[in-house]
């Protein structure tokens, strides 16, 4: 099977984690008989270098023509100036909008051979911790109006959701957990906001349609400390786009493995996806093959199940990185106790955990 894939490699150590996730779908592809063709982007503060803009029609027009989408990581403070009128995560938004992704999609999962690195006690996490935070993106907040008076002493951001946004989102999770554990738990703010209201309602009339699936509802306040109180709870997670960025940052810091959650942001189906890792660009490491590249790699696990529906490729991907793991190989941020690694031989970098991952494949 032929299938292009348009990379972003971005900024900071996008590059670096890119270049593995590139070497491990070359060799799922000469394992399973497929062809990738990737066609290179230039997109956040790179593009902001080159084009004066963080997400030029040309290149969007480049994802547009393409099967997936893989992206590495966008932003640094190069491009922290308040005054610009573009930053690099501009990008995002605009990707999104032109992909009409309006579903991100965000395990935090704990890899048992990581589970000391979680920082809640054992009582707390028990046997694991797997949810699936399924965030609203096209829509609230981030999308809505916003103003900032010409005095400049007052302003305002909308929050606005339609019907039709609410259920599509809802309906995803919903289907997601008939793959899972049949409950979903809607996170909003029902009690002050109106349009939680909204999504209240028409998750109750979905929930009809999937009576095998347990649906209960959470504040969101409630929800942050909940997922710190009692993670075990939880097994899909609906909510908007605000309150999920707010809340997958936080199950990601749960899980105590930043550098290895991935995540796919997909649509309808009649476009591509967009998959990403959730780290951010770590510009101070960049070049220097110390980035972690399992997150962006799993990313590209999830870009074969989604987009190239390539169950066994992905599961292949992921069997290798747990291999990986269970022989105890380690980058700095998932190292633990960083001495008795090195000790033993086991402290690796970028590179080589691409190319682990890549002969376990191959093999």
């Amino acid at each position: 099977m032929e299938k292009t894939i348009a990379l972003i490699p971005g900024d900071g150590i996008g590059p670096d984690v890119v270049n593995e996730a590139v070497k491990v779908l070359d060799s799922v592809a000469k394992k399973f008989g497929h062809r990738f063709e990737y066609r290179a982007v230039v997109a956040g503060g790179a593009a902001i270098d080159k084009f004066g803009d963080p997400l030029p029609q040309s290149q969007l027009d480049l994802c547009l023509k393409a099967d997936s989408v893989l992206l590495g990581a966008v932003g640094g403070p190069k491009w922290d100036n308040p005054d610009s009128a573009f930053r690099p995560e501009d990008a995002l938004l605009g990707l999104r909008k032109g992909l009409k992704v309006f579903a991100n999609l965000r395990p935090a999962v704990i890899f048992p051979q990581l589970k000391k690195a979680c920082p809640l006690k054992e009582e707390i996490i028990g046997d694991g911790l797997d949810i699936l935070i399924v965030r609203e993106l096209t829509g609230g907040i981030y999308f809505g109006k916003h103003f900032l008076s010409d005095e400049g002493d007052w302003a305002s951001d909308e929050e606005k959701y339609s019907r039709k946004e609410i259920e599509r989102i809802v309906k995803l999770a919903f289907e997601a957990a008939l793959l899972r554990n049949k409950k979903v738990t809607l996170v909003d703010k029902a009690n002050i906001l109106t349009s939680s209201r909204l999504w209240r309602k028409v998750a109750a009339e979905l929930s009809k349609a999937y009576p095998s699936v347990e649906l209960n509802y959470l504040y969101v306040d409630n929800a942050a400390m909940q997922l710190v109180r009692n993670p075990g709870q939880f097994d899909v997670i609906v909510t908007s786009n605000m309150f999920g960025d707010i809340l997958s940052d936080e199950a990601s810091q749960i899980t105590g493995s930043i550098g290895m959650l991935p995540s796919a942001s997909i649509g309808d189906g009649s476009g591509p996806g967009l998959y990403e890792p959730i780290h951010g660009s770590a510009p101070d490491i960049s070049g220097k093959n110390l980035a972690n590249p399992l997150a962006t790699i799993l990313s590209a696990a999830m870009l074969l199940r989604y987009d190239f529906k390539m169950e066994d490729e992905a599961l292949c991907i992921e069997k290798a990185v747990n291999r990986v793991l269970d022989e105890g190989w380690r980058t700095a941020d998932i190292a633990g106790d960083l001495e008795t690694v090195k000790r033993e031989g086991k402290l690796i970098g970028t590179k080589e955990m691409g190319d682990l991952v890549s002969q376990i494949i191959n093999n």
